[in-house]
């Protein structure tokens, strides 16, 4: 249990690294993509942004004891570890919650698109980790 609390401490702390500058840089070179999140579905009163930040702590926790169960059925080096950790998440978890989400939501494909890539970065980047921290 302490390896799973300590890897996904670890990837938590990176993912929140990378993902809240990967933010400012997506913001900057996509523009258009995030004028779409001038809807309504997507104000926020502040109350629950603390939730928002917490997320990559949340999907490292959940993604390290995913690896501690799974990870003798990845081989290899790290790197392709961690790329067939991500494949395998984006698969069975990301592709049926962004296709409810896009069915259910007034979303666009793009959008749909942008949280897939981006969950699937997350995944690969986490297993990567795992892979390291916890062989």
């Amino acid at each position: 249990m302490r390896k799973i609390f300590i890897s996904g401490l670890i990837a938590g702390g990176i993912l929140f690294v990378l993902s809240y500058g990967g933010l400012f840089l997506a913001v900057r070179f996509f523009p258009a993509l995030f004028t779409e999140y001038n809807n309504p579905l997507f104000n926020s009163d502040g109350k629950r942004d603390i939730l928002f930040y917490l997320h990559a702590f949340i999907i490292s926790f959940a993604l390290s004891w995913f690896w501690d169960r799974f990870k003798v059925l990845f081989k290899g080096a790290s790197i392709i570890r961690g790329l067939e950790f991500g494949f395998v998440y984006s698969i069975i978890a990301l592709l049926p919650v962004m296709w409810i989400s896009f069915s259910a939501l007034d979303i666009t494909v793009v959008m749909v698109l942008s949280w897939f890539v981006y969950g699937l970065v997350q995944a690969i980047i986490a297993g990567v980790v795992f892979a390291k921290i916890n062989p």
